[in-house]
């Protein structure tokens, strides 16, 4: 009996030193569909060549996945270490499964905000200059578990058009993701759709930051071609996750990491973000209560 005992003891040992020593060789980057994947890797390349030496692993390895959904499945399943997520995307993480992650930091606007909105645009040309232009016209969501091309349109546009999406509009779909849901809008899929943005600066130049922001920088949108026709209430800015799992002292590494990465690396910061902000902010669980509720209320989870 004491001999299974001890040899129970040195597996225990032997699992954990395991888990350590795979903390310490690779730190697993997820990054969100919905924009194409060449331009993801290439804004998190920074990471790739910074932070093995930040960390002492020996390599950074990114994971983009097609949609939310595989990121949230990433990390639900242990098998990725931070990413960046929606607030409705970590929610549905949340809800699942509440220790499976930690949300350490968000972003910071121009203005010193820590929300963004969600916004549906149209074509310039297509006539629709209004939301309520939209009556019986087809409405574009960008993923079904994006807080802005999802979540807060379905729970705030029923008193903004005075009746039920299902019922306002003739019908409803989803884009993959946010850049090409703008594209079907453009090609003339979608009579409108919703993405998001910072709501703070121009529209004229897709605002300081967010998908439209995003596009405009890569040249391929010209925001002369859209008009906005609705602004949902603000919406607090996504998490930045860390798998709940992970050492302490990498955690705490990887956090300095991040809040230093706007005065120590702009340029990455910028990439890594898609647009302008000043820095991040320390966040929790709490701060993100409200999206919790309205997710477990309006989807179940």
């Amino acid at each position: 009996m004491l001999k299974k005992t001890l040899l129970a003891a040195v597996a225990l040992v032997a699992l954990a030193s395991g888990a350590a020593a795979e903390d310490l060789k690779e730190f697993r980057i997820g990054i969100l569909g919905g924009e194409n994947e060449a331009d993801r890797l290439r804004n998190f390349q920074c990471m790739v060549d910074t932070l093995p030496a930040v960390l002492g692993v020996e390599k950074v390895s990114l994971f983009p996945a097609a949609d939310y959904d595989g990121v949230i499945q990433g990390l639900l399943g242990g098998t990725l270490d931070y990413a960046e997520l929606g607030a409705s995307g970590y929610a549905k993480i949340y809800l699942a499964d509440a220790k499976a992650v930690e949300p350490i930091l968000t972003t910071v606007q121009t203005d010193g905000s820590m929300g963004y909105h969600s916004v549906m645009v149209a074509r310039k040309d297509s006539g629709i200059t209004k939301l309520e232009d939209m009556k019986g016209k087809k409405l574009g969501f960008a993923d079904p578990d994006s807080t802005s091309g999802y979540l807060v349109p379905t729970v705030t546009l029923p008193e903004a058009v005075g009746a039920p999406v299902k019922e306002f509009f003739g019908e409803t779909g989803f884009g993959g993701g946010h850049e090409n849901l703008v594209l079907e809008v453009l090609k003339g899929t979608f009579d409108a759709g919703t993405t998001w943005a910072s709501g703070v600066g121009d529209f004229k130049d897709g605002y300081t930051s967010g998908n439209l922001r995003k596009m405009v920088d890569k040249g391929i949108l010209n925001m002369d071609d859209l008009v906005q026709l609705w602004e949902s209430p603000l919406i607090p800015n996504g998490p930045i996750v860390v798998r709940s799992t992970m050492n302490d002292d990498m955690k705490s590494k990887f956090k300095a990491f991040m809040v230093d990465l706007p005065k120590s690396d702009p340029e990455c910061f910028a990439a890594i973000q898609g647009g302008d902000y000043t820095g991040y902010a320390e966040v929790n669980v709490d701060f993100y209560k409200p999206i919790i509720d309205a997710r477990k209320a309006t989807i179940g989870g």
